[in-house]
């Protein structure tokens, strides 16, 4: 698997794929404006039938594994495997994708949608999760990395506040 994660390619196999999702975590906070270095691709994606269909045949091709299970686990990613479960953390040759079914503070695809904006992200028309809803998945995730990055997006929505203008989804 790669050393790194290509976001062009991960974001061009979904789209292609017709799969309805929106970029979430590290990629949504760099489409936000914010200077930061992440190492996977988080996607929050909806839960229905064809789009589960979607997302599994157009990843089926970059050999999707559970990141950090041993060598050899059984484990393939299909219709079943994702309807029976919610959050998958991945591997992938073009490298980590982690699909979210929901997410802790917001919840699924369709109550992300509406604060969410469509933008061109390396090259690839898609969805990514407005600023302050970014913010309230981070302080709910709760986890050291997200604290770190926290400070960092509040200081984003402040500046914003002050210079509306600046941005044309900031808040008013």
């Amino acid at each position: 698997m790669p050393t790194h994660t290509d976001f062009e390619k991960g974001l061009n196999v979904l789209h292609a794929g017709g799969v309805e999702f929106i970029v979430v975590g590290g990629v949504a906070a760099i489409l936000n404006g914010l200077g930061y270095t992440t190492y996977d691709l988080d996607v929050v994606y909806s839960r229905g039938r064809e789009n589960i269909q979607r997302l599994v045949k157009c990843l089926e091709p970059y050999e999707p594994y559970l990141r950090g299970a041993p060598p050899g686990l059984p484990f393939q990613l299909d219709e079943r495997t994702v309807r029976m479960g919610l959050n998958f953390t991945l591997t992938t040759t073009f490298g980590d994708l982690d699909l979210l079914g929901e997410v802790t503070g917001l919840g699924t695809y369709r109550e992300l949608l509406p604060l969410s904006k469509e933008v061109l992200a390396f090259g690839v028309r898609c969805r990514r999760s407005n600023l302050e809803p970014l913010i309230q998945m981070k302080r709910a995730a709760g986890r050291p990395k997200d604290f770190e990055i926290l400070g960092q997006l509040q200081a984003l929505l402040e500046e914003r506040r002050k210079w509306p203008h600046t941005h044309p989804d900031d808040p008013k």
